[in-house]
């Protein structure tokens, strides 16, 4: 069954669309501060492009839901994501090439700091580094021991994420989050949703008490929070669904990982944002399709962070040229969600897009790009999913529908 008519009508060519994702890109007014990041920042590369451009507001869902990554990043691919559940940890796994088999329970896991009472101080444990993360990981697949014939394997991902995977037979993977998403509280208890996933929530239990066990003497990486628990679920590809060759850049595993479910080709981590984008102008020009994946807007805005916001996005600016390089026929700028710094969270606020297509696009007449001035751009506001077919047209890459 289709999700679209777009699905119908490919007609592959050799026209290049790029996707600029700045992961969590939405925002809002600060304290005293009158504009979003995206709004106050300066962005003279990104400006120049609106003369050919056209502006609009997505949702990654639907109007006031918040979505998480996943959810968001399917919406990007052209999935509707009320269609597709996917748990984080299966994302996080395939982002670093773990080889999760179909009856493999995977769950992302974030070291928290906790107090005497067991009450969350840090969701992130102050975001130790990559180097931390390795030692508690051999700390703990050092030290954990389990009377059972499933095999609980522990893996780092970056900074202070993780991954556990449970391996054995007839394991259920429908069990909701143990991360409460605030402090001042416990960690939630693992509480099966399904009486296959009852063996799964009692083990992913015993190892949070271990983990806090072996870890009682650190200073902030002494608990865990288990979020996007779940099995890998069956999608179609995007390029069966879709008249493209697809490639993925993207530093971040869980990014690397949503790529790969989707069938794109995930290249080689770049680094920073500099790097980032250059290497986005050095894939091969057979991918005609780019995804390109910057992380740090989300980190500043979960940090709270406006005026790191604000950086990055002049980095990303500074860097457009690098990027060009790649000659994009439809250029999308975006995010996967909206991720205000004065929430510090993600939020359902719709997302800011501008569509880049010399020769086949109408320009709406916006002179900058933000929240603001994307309310009254030419393609309105829509649901995400619609974007991807939107490029597509724009590329000429979808035959006439009908007679």
């Amino acid at each position: 069954m289709t999700e679209h008519t777009a699905e119908l009508l490919g007609t592959p060519n050799e026209r290049r669309i790029i996707f600029l994702v700045m992961d969590g890109l939405g925002d809002l007014p600060f304290g005293d501060r009158p504009q979003t990041p995206l709004e106050a920042a300066k962005t003279p590369n990104i400006d120049a492009l609106l003369a050919q451009a056209t502006t609009g507001l997505f949702d990654p869902v639907e109007p006031g839901i918040t979505p998480g990554s996943g959810p968001g990043h399917l919406g990007l691919f052209g999935y509707d994501p009320r269609n597709h559940l996917i748990g984080r940890g299966v994302l996080e796994a395939l982002g670093i090439d773990f080889p999760l088999e179909d009856t493999d329970v995977a769950a992302r896991f974030n070291f928290c700091t906790l107090d005497k009472e067991r009450r969350i101080t840090d969701r992130r444990a102050g975001r130790i580094g990559d180097d931390i993360n390795h030692r508690l990981v051999e700390k703990l697949n050092a030290n954990l021991k389990f009377h059972s014939s499933t095999e609980v394997i522990v893996r780092s991902v970056s900074e202070h994420r993780g991954l556990v995977v449970l391996r054995g037979k007839d394991l259920g993977g429908r069990i909701p989050d143990t991360d409460p998403q605030q402090t001042g509280v416990q960690p939630l208890t693992a509480v099966a949703g399904d009486d296959a996933s009852k063996p799964t929530a009692d083990l992913l239990n015993q190892f949070v008490a271990q983990t806090e066990q072996i870890l009682a003497d650190e200073d902030r990486a002494n608990g865990l929070l288990l979020r996007g628990i779940d099995k890998r679920p069956p999608i179609p590809k995007i390029g069966d669904r879709f008249p493209i060759n697809p490639a993925a850049v993207a530093t971040y595993p869980m990014y690397r990982g949503i790529a790969r479910l989707v069938g794109m080709n995930v290249l080689d981590p770049p680094g920073d944002v500099a790097k980032t984008m250059a290497a986005a102008a050095l894939v091969p020009k057979e991918f005609d399709y780019l995804f390109v994946h910057i992380k740090y807007t989300d980190k500043a805005g979960e940090d709270g962070n406006y005026d790191w916001k604000v950086e990055v996005i002049e980095e990303v600016d500074r860097n457009l040229p690098a990027l060009m390089k790649a000659k994009p026929d439809v250029l999308v700028i975006t995010g996967d969600h909206s991720t205000p710094a004065i929430l510090k969270s993600h939020s359902w606020h719709p997302v800011p897009a501008l569509l880049y297509a010399p020769g086949t696009v109408r320009p709406d007449g916006s002179k900058t790009f933000g929240e603001r001035a994307c309310q009254i751009g030419g393609m309105g506001r829509l649901p995400m999913r619609h974007l991807l077919p939107i490029a597509l047209a724009h590329a000429l890459k979808l035959a006439k529908f009908g007679a």
